[in-house]
């Protein structure tokens, strides 16, 4: 049995509840419609005997469960920090990091563990007791979630999308949409227009858990902002900025903007679309998500 943050009755209760202080931490995958959704979902409540719960989306894709078009697992806040109770899980926990921040399409296990300092069967063995799945398939889940939010938020080609979530090719990333998710990439992006995910303009999202001091936030940024290279203002913040992504250097602008409650959208500028498997990352922790 995976470990969650609730044992399953209280975690039924906050999905009952939409409790959103567990949204990130907690995913429930609903057995009748093979389905895996965020405590937060407001569809219709699936029966307690139909529900298995989840720490992480790794753990639902890896029963077989494929994320909601409604709810978009993909854009829940990342969970809370791991409490390091012990070296086991401190190296767990910085693994899992690692990934999250991962844009090499070549990245393999071994480098991870060279990383950390510790053999790639440590790794594995610690990695799977904390998380409830391998480094791979983390990674794997990690990247196909990024691929979802752009083909339903971007006019990426699919082609781009798949380098863009680190795909070494288009090949190997259709591969691994159609055997998790049972579903072609254009064809979810067809899905998410006409469910309306998608505005008049390509922009991304990104979640944070509630309480969110968004003045504070703004009110630290603005004194800070350096001419001309970033603005602040009228509840967002502009700037330009240059990263490298699988080997090529993008410079472009974005802008942040805090509008729906528990949302961040994300616009950017053509030429950083393609290097927004590096860039979210890099956002998150900006804003402290």
């Amino acid at each position: 049995m995976l470990s969650t943050p609730l044992p399953p009755d209280a975690a039924y209760a906050a999905l009952q509840a939409h409790d959103a202080r567990f949204d990130g931490r907690l995913y429930v995958g609903v057995t009748s419609t093979g389905i895996y959704c965020r405590p937060v979902c407001r569809v219709r409540l699936p029966r307690r005997e139909n529900c298995r719960f989840f720490s992480t989306a790794a753990q639902a894709e890896a029963e077989r469960f494929r994320p909601c078009m409604k709810c978009r697992p993909e854009l829940a806040p990342r969970a809370l920090p791991w409490t390091t109770m012990d070296a086991s899980r401190t190296l767990a926990a910085q693994a899992a990091a690692w990934l999250d921040d991962c844009d090499d399409a070549d990245a393999s296990v071994e480098h991870l563990a060279r990383h950390l300092g510790i053999t790639s069967r440590h790794l594995r063995r610690i990695f799977q007791a904390e998380h409830g799945v391998s480094p791979l398939q983390y990674l794997q889940t990690r990247r196909l979630l990024l691929a979802k939010a752009l083909l339903t938020d971007s006019a990426l080609p699919v082609q781009e999308v798949a380098h863009a979530a680190g795909f070494a090719s288009l090949r190997r990333f259709n591969a691994a949409f159609v055997e998790h998710y049972r579903l072609q990439p254009t064809a979810l992006r067809r899905a998410g227009r006409e469910a309306g995910n998608a505005g008049p303009a390509p922009r991304l999202r990104l979640s944070y858990r509630q309480p969110y001091d968004v003045t504070g936030v703004l009110a630290f940024l603005a004194p800070r902002a350096i001419t001309g290279v970033e603005e602040v203002g009228a509840g967002a913040v502009t700037r330009t900025l240059a990263l490298s992504h699988a080997g090529r250097r993008h410079a472009g602008w974005l802008r942040v903007s805090f509008g729906k409650p528990g949302e961040v959208g994300v616009e950017l500028s053509p030429t950083l679309w393609p290097a927004a498997g590096a860039l979210l990352p890099l956002l998150r922790r900006w804003l402290d998500l």
